[in-house]
């Protein structure tokens, strides 16, 4: 089957990125996360499209059109923690120019990141490391668009789907991003409580497959759990998701590893995919 066969959430703290150097209570989002890639990978992607919290567009949709993905990942927040991190990943450019063709035929603005300079934000990078270790899977790079809403990102999202289907790819949608983020410093500290069980909820929606659900409570849960980047990454998710149902039935959800903390954010791993896959 063409299109999106999968779809998942995954955390991106700079305090992973090196897993020698993570710290003890951030491990299980590292195995989490390995988790969840072999069983996305189980389903046999052509390509994973990643739409990354930390790669910030202010007006247009880009999308990552390289052939190849290479350079070094350098955390300009955190250098300390990602001073330099090498990459070498095949993309898909031919499906890069086919979403931003349908991005720009929807009335959104968008074009192509060609640029040999472009160096990918550790957004990109940390999840793609236990995802896909051995970069097997071809990836193109989405980032979040400033100016864009949260409807504009779920209609990205139903593009995304597709796209795939019209060049007949079986692929993975994945938003790289935190739940609750209202930082804060120390690392160790978690988001209140209330926000904590607004975490739980959205994460207990995903596993149950409650696209529609999900979709009518995005902009009350963004705005009370202040959720990264205004819930955008979580918003093209959504879009996928309703596709993804509406063209193979209803889907089931799984959380990989634990729910956890970095700096006041919520984090966790959680995928979905057809019921019958």
């Amino acid at each position: 089957m063409a299109g999106l066969v999968a779809a998942a959430l995954t955390p991106h703290t700079p305090r992973i990125g090196i897993e020698a150097n993570a710290p003890d209570f951030a491990r299980g989002l590292i195995d989490g996360e390995r988790e969840l890639g072999a069983r996305l990978r189980a389903l046999s992607p052509d390509l994973i499209v990643l739409q990354s919290s930390h790669w910030v567009s202010t007006f247009n949709w880009y999308v990552a059109a390289h052939a190849l993905h290479e350079g070094v990942c350098v955390a300009d927040e955190a250098p300390d923690l990602i001073p330099g991190i090498p990459y070498r990943r095949t993309g898909d450019p031919d499906f890069a120019h086919a979403l931003a063709a349908r991005i720009g035929e929807a009335g959104i603005p968008a074009g192509l990141n060609t640029s040999p300079h472009f160096k990918w934000d550790y957004g990109s990078l940390v999840p793609l490391q236990y995802l896909d270790p051995e970069a097997e899977v071809p990836v193109v790079l989405l980032p979040t668009v400033i100016c864009s809403d949260l409807q504009e990102n779920m209609t990205v999202g139903r593009l995304v789907h597709d796209t795939a289907t019209a060049l007949g790819r079986r692929a993975v949608l994945v938003a790289s991003c935190a739940l609750s983020h209202k930082v804060v410093r120390g690392p160790e500290l978690w988001p209140t409580e209330a926000r904590q069980e607004m975490d739980h909820r959205f994460v207990a929606l995903m596993c149950d497959g409650a696209v529609d659900e999900l979709a009518a409570w995005l902009p009350d849960y963004s705005r009370e759990a202040v959720a990264e980047m205004g819930g955008r990454p979580m918003a093209g998710l959504i879009g996928g998701l309703q596709t993804l149902q509406a063209s193979a039935g209803d889907l089931t959800g799984r959380q990989f590893g634990p729910y956890g903390q970095s700096s006041g954010s919520g984090n966790a791993a959680v995928g979905l995919w057809p019921a019958a896959a």
